[in-house]
């Protein structure tokens, strides 16, 4: 009987996995263990890092909830409409994923420096954006938009034109369509790209440094903590940021799990 020969595609499909397993999570595994669970305890009972958690969270939950009532739309039209420069539009909702986000915080700062209109604009007003929650808002709106966008725009591709077309027909106008038809079947995807854009938000750290150090987020303060005292101090802070990475991402791969069941 012949012995069957290996699949050397399998094994190097299997080699790469786990090599990429392995580049992932030895890193965060030791980060993780490190720290005793004094430590941890000790940190997350020190109130600055509370308030810089908390920081991070409800900033980038703003983000969150500004790219939910403004991307949203965006991604409806760029799912269900043809125009010319589109491919262009698109190319700019993705451009603050590639620029560096530190060149991010500088064009903020130039928009609402007191030499532009609108900076002149937002101080008759007195909004401030340097060293402001109000500005931690903008920025991490500006690198967490195109996640959601692109988030929900697949989603609504998913959904067929046709039952929209349907409601039409029986006297449904676009928005009752939309809020009907649409919406009720791409929900989780909306949420999904709440949850990107909220978890990228959570981890920015480059535009955040330059237009706001303080109040200071979670990322700002590991940073902080480490240039002064090390390993020790900024390990745990550390630990905890990605405990609540962790909690957001599970509840992306849930919905993610939910929608693919019920198509």
């Amino acid at each position: 009987m012949r012995k069957k020969r290996p699949d050397i595609f399998s094994v190097a499909v299997w080699f790469c996995a786990l090599t990429i397993l392995a580049f992932i999570g030895l890193p965060l595994v030791q980060m993780i263990t490190e720290p005793s669970l004094g430590d941890l305890a000790e940190s997350i009972s020190d109130r600055d890092v509370q308030n810089a958690i908390w920081m991070s969270i409800k900033t980038s939950g703003l983000a969150a909830l500004i790219s939910l009532f403004f991307g949203t739309p965006l991604a409806y039209l760029l799912a269900r409409k043809e125009f010319w420069g589109k491919k262009l539009l698109e190319s700019a909702v993705d451009l603050p994923i590639m620029i560096p986000h530190p060149v991010i915080g500088i064009a903020v700062l130039s928009l609402a420096g007191a030499n532009h209109p609108i900076g002149r604009f937002l101080a008759d007003l007195g909004v401030r954006l340097m060293g402001t929650e109000a500005g931690l808002v903008v920025v991490l709106t500006f690198v967490g938009l195109p996640f959601h966008i692109n988030s929900v725009r697949n989603s609504f591709q998913a959904v067929p034109p046709r039952l929209e077309k349907v409601a039409r027909s029986l006297g449904a106008g676009p928005a009752g369509a939309f809020f009907r038809v649409t919406l009720p079947l791409a929900w989780r995807g909306v949420l999904a790209g709440m949850i990107m854009c909220l978890a990228r938000a959570i981890s920015e750290f480059g535009a955040v440094v330059i237009v706001a150090y303080h109040p200071m987020t979670a990322p700002v303060m590991i940073y902080e903590r480490f240039t002064a005292y090390g390993l020790k101090y900024s390990q745990p802070v550390a630990v905890w940021l990605i405990f609540v990475s962790l909690v957001l991402f599970l509840g992306l791969r849930l919905l993610s799990g939910n929608r693919k069941a019920r198509t």
